[in-house]
């Protein structure tokens, strides 16, 4: 049995230390995937963590045949990080609301050439707004609905973020670092 396996049999056996195991296997990774959505450490580490409770509490209902184990973990986090964002009475920026009349309309991928490291240095040059967005969308495949959706804001909105993190990005991709 490998060791995910192995991890992951003992997390349905609810034991506290393959629980503490897989968390730190992939706390990195899950970081990452919450600094893109929130500032503050503490916020990450929360998002993170109710994520992880839910991967932990509902780990019964994980199928391999389905997809791979990262890919549930995975979407599990973003999906509590999204929760998180949009239970927020206040944050910590505003989305300005923008009429439907920008015209979005490059399907272009900004991030296609470049490694996961390189992508995740020019992320963290974009406004914690633009940023949240352009990872949903670029990232993990988001449509503007589904944005809009998941954070409560207008489709406008959103094609306006993606329109202002296209801008950004290519003065970023134009003076490297």
């Amino acid at each position: 049995m490998d060791p995910l396996n192995e991890i992951l049999a003992g997390c349905r056996r609810r034991e506290r230390q393959s629980q503490e195991k897989l968390y730190r296997q992939f706390y990195p990774v899950l970081f990452a995937l919450c600094k893109n959505f929130f500032e503050d450490k503490h916020d990450i580490v929360t998002a993170i963590n109710n994520g992880m409770l839910k991967v932990f509490t509902h780990i019964d209902q994980y199928d391999a045949a389905k997809g791979g184990f990262f890919s549930w973990m995975y979407t599990t986090v973003r999906n509590a990080a999204l929760t998180m964002l949009r239970d927020r009475k206040t944050q910590a920026f505003d989305y300005v609301e923008i009429e439907d009349k920008m015209g979005f309309v490059s399907q272009d991928n900004p991030f296609e050439q470049l490694s996961g490291t390189d992508i995740h240095v020019y992320l963290m040059q974009l406004p914690v707004a633009t940023r949240r967005i352009c990872s949903l969308y670029y990232m993990d495949g988001f449509s503007v609905k589904e944005i809009a959706g998941s954070l409560a804001i207008s489709e406008g909105t959103v094609k306006w973020h993606l329109s202002e993190s296209r801008n950004r990005l290519k003065v970023i991709f134009e003076n490297p670092l």
